[in-house]
């Protein structure tokens, strides 16, 4: 593996399991130095710590509820402290409580719009102030935030099609600074989340062009370029790693 985030150092916010997790070892391999929030689950967090540091990488875990601004300013600011510096945030936090929007409760809609969208400014403002110049804002979105087809994610795609118009947005306020902002948008990935056998799974399945769910690794890898020198002319993109979902 080519160590071309070596010298980096990247937070990844609910960095504990699926998708931030597979995004943190990735970043690690990558040669990146890394932080990772988690709201519960310390086993799951202490996990991720081990794999990375006994792959030979520099790791940390946070414990900070990503809608708590204290609690994500405390982690940005132990990041940068434990760690030197900071290159690069990865919003990916997040969550989708499936059920008809009809049926779902005020509590939950708070839930999803407070950690998918609250949850991004509040951690991406905390970043900016510390982030180097030529640093990266990588936001986990979602292929739904583009193009719906799946009954039952009402309030989540909404959420993630307000990430797609912050990181377009966004993109044009730092490129000066030559931050460059990005949403990487997955399709349906095999996560406890979202399980390849779950009973959401089947549609998902039968809407991708290759006709499989996607692994976390896969997602990771476009993440993982996205943080890369390489990536330095990408920004205000949204990018698919969806299996054809949106084709």
């Amino acid at each position: 593996m080519s160590k071309r985030l070596e010298g980096k150092t990247a937070l990844v916010t609910g960095g504990s399991r699926g998708i931030g997790a597979a995004i943190a070892k990735r970043l690690a391999a990558d040669g990146a130095r890394v932080a990772i929030t988690y709201a519960r689950g310390a086993d799951a967090a202490a996990s991720v710590v081990k794999a990375i540091e006994s792959a030979g990488g520099k790791v940390i875990a946070i414990q900070a509820d990503a809608i708590d601004p204290k609690a994500v300013q405390a982690a940005v600011d132990e990041t940068v402290g434990a760690l030197g510096k900071l290159d690069v945030l990865v919003n990916n936090a997040g969550t989708a409580i499936p059920k008809k929007f009809e049926e779902t409760t005020l509590e939950e809609l708070d839930q999803v719009i407070n950690l998918n969208i609250r949850g991004v400014f509040i951690a991406t403002q905390a970043a900016l102030k510390r982030m180097n110049d030529g640093g990266r804002i990588i936001s986990i979105g979602s292929c739904v935030g583009e193009r719906m087809m799946t009954p039952g994610l009402v309030p989540y795609s909404a959420t993630k099609a307000a990430i797609r118009m912050f990181t377009q947005g966004l993109s044009r306020e730092v490129g000066d600074r030559g931050i460059t902002v990005n949403n990487v948008q997955p399709g349906p990935i095999d996560t406890d989340l979202n399980p390849a056998s779950g009973d959401w799974a089947t549609p998902q399945k039968a809407a991708t062009a290759l006709n499989r769910y996607g692994k976390v690794e896969e997602v990771a890898a476009l993440v993982a370029f996205v943080a890369s020198p390489e990536a330095s002319y990408i920004t205000g993109a949204n990018l698919t790693v969806d299996g054809g979902t949106n084709a």
